[in-house]
């Protein structure tokens, strides 16, 4: 696998354990089928609980069942269920990240206690309700709204683009407090079969096909006290959970573009024309020594995030220049390999087309690229160019 200035060499045995632990779990029970899913708009169910059983859920957190593994093996281990396919790393980012994360971070003993160890284990999965059909790059200005009430509070509502949320046994719902006089977002967490709650499918995409996603509709739901996460109000709250998100966008984002240059590397090996190697001409030389350098970059971009985040020293900016350069590397050069791979790149014997496709949707989810630009602009000139 490409490695081009072994930062590899420089793991630990935990480190190596983990990324040789993904890797072959998604040879073995992702690779082979993933395709076929991906045409029939399907996720593979099974490897949910078989995740959940390798620990792949969250392994960066302490305590609770999670065994508090380095950012970096967490970072390898978003990099090899990316190189499988972005839907995969999205359901497990999901379910760490932003489900596991917040009831971590922001929640009660007993709701750590009634949650980590299930969705850790995957005997249940979650989903994060923030984005609504009129507010996606502009979260603070949500309509759904929670209301005090005898046992706790109601909610009402709509949430969209929601990974997971067919299949998912609690919802994190970020709410504006209505029963406050400043009107402060909320985290609730609201299982899906309470009477109120419906999460229909999203059918139809033409991106991160072999992805779950749905909405989150709430009409009345009752809910009560305990499930108000005491911990945290405010924006802050939710734009916490996508810093760690993004994190792991960031490293996931460079195993979708390591697979698609070894999937051509292999294919300009074995693919002759005119007698000779395609690898051997000119022209496709230039493409893998642009592609390995691009990837190294971002490999370099990343590991330097891992230090930072064990650090304390890891700032949202820092995490936007991650997510930002290196989904939209990932994005060029699986466009690359797919050019490489001629007429036979369009099918889904190969993954590089899958791997395009896919990342138009990352290139947009978790804060758009022209957002991450903003963020940084404002970072680096002191002027907010968003309002």
């Amino acid at each position: 696998m490409l490695d081009f200035v072994q930062l590899e060499e420089d793991l630990d045995q935990e480190e190596r354990m983990i990324r040789d632990t993904a890797r072959d779990f998604v040879e073995e029970h992702v690779k082979p089928d993933i395709g076929q899913h991906y045409e029939q708009g399907t996720f593979p169910k099974e490897i949910i609980k078989e995740m959940g059983e390798l620990g792949f859920y969250a392994p960066n957190l302490e305590g609770y069942g999670s065994p508090n593994v380095s950012e970096t093996a967490y970072g390898l281990l978003m990099q090899e269920l990316e190189a499988a396919d972005s839907g995969v790393r999205s359901m497990a980012s999901v379910q760490g990240a932003l489900v596991m994360y917040p009831i971590h971070a922001y929640g009660s003993e007993a709701q750590k206690e009634e949650w980590l160890p299930k969705l850790g284990e995957g005997d249940a999965v979650g989903c994060f309700g923030l984005t609504e059909p009129e507010h996606g790059s502009n979260p603070s200005a949500m309509e759904t709204r929670a209301e005090r009430s005898e046992a706790g509070y109601v909610l009402n509502g709509s949430k969209t683009w929601i990974t997971n949320s067919p299949i998912s046994d609690v919802a994190v719902v970020w709410a504006r407090d209505k029963s406050a006089d400043d009107n402060p977002v909320r985290g609730f967490l609201v299982e899906t079969d309470r009477d109120g709650v419906t999460t229909n499918k999203i059918d139809d995409k033409l991106s991160l096909r072999a992805s779950i996603t749905g909405e989150i509709s709430l009409n009345d739901v009752e809910i009560p006290e305990e499930n108000v996460l005491p911990g945290v109000k405010g924006m802050k709250g939710p734009l916490g959970c996508l810093t760690q998100a993004r994190y792991g966008i960031a490293w996931g984002a460079i195993g979708a573009a390591r697979d698609c240059f070894e999937v051509a590397r292999q294919y300009a090996t074995d693919r002759e024309q005119f007698d000779t190697p395609i690898g051997q001409f000119q022209l496709q030389q230039r493409k893998f020594a642009e592609m390995a350098t691009q990837i190294t970059l971002a490999q370099l971009l990343a590991y330097r995030l891992a230090d930072l985040k064990e650090e304390g020293r890891l700032t949202p900016q820092h995490v936007s220049m991650a997510k930002r350069n290196n989904v939209r590397m990932a994005r060029n050069q699986s466009r690359i390999a797919r050019e490489i791979l001629g007429g036979n790149g369009i099918t889904t014997d190969y993954s590089p087309m899958r791997h395009m496709q896919n990342l138009e949707t990352v290139y947009t989810y978790e804060g758009t690229h022209d957002i991450h630009t903003l963020i940084l602009g404002e970072e680096l000139t002191g002027f907010q160019a968003y309002f």
